[in-house]
């Protein structure tokens, strides 16, 4: 029977960058990804992807920053001094940190750019800005 909302599904998965670097993968996590279609557990072009789909069926499909995780926001990139950050450890480029916002809440943000003054940081999701390209398989539906 053909995958519709509200069914729960088991996929097998890989996800690539337009690279061929791989992001994420099933493998990683000992089990296949369960979500229920159409509850918004997932991003929204994967849910649509998975529509129709069978047991057994596999699939690769491509889904555009925008349907993914968005465009990268400029305004959730600031550069500041980088006495600002208190650090017992050694920092570069491509760190995650913890940054405080004005309202009191933790948020990730990834050191971007880095010099003897200033840090810059990028609060957007790692993966906004990019085409995400899934490679699925359905194991339970």
């Amino acid at each position: 029977m053909p995958i519709q909302d509200g069914d729960t599904i088991k996929i097998d998965y890989t996800g690539t960058l337009d690279d061929g670097s791989v992001f994420d993968s099933s493998e990683n996590h000992d089990e296949p990804l369960e979500f229920t279609v159409g509850a918004g557990q997932v991003i929204p072009g994967f849910d649509e992807a998975v529509k129709g789909m069978e047991v057994g069926g596999e699939k690769t499909f491509r889904i555009e920053a925008a349907e993914a995780y968005g465009e990268a926001d400029p305004a959730l990139t600031q550069t500041v001094p980088r006495s600002m950050l208190q650090s017992e450890s050694e920092i570069c480029a491509g760190m995650m940190i913890m940054v405080g916002t004005a309202d009191g809440q933790q948020m990730p943000a990834r050191i971007s750019e880095l010099t003897d003054e200033t840090i810059t940081l990028d609060m957007n999701h790692p993966l906004a800005g990019k085409a995400l390209t899934f490679s699925i398989k359905v194991v339970e539906a």
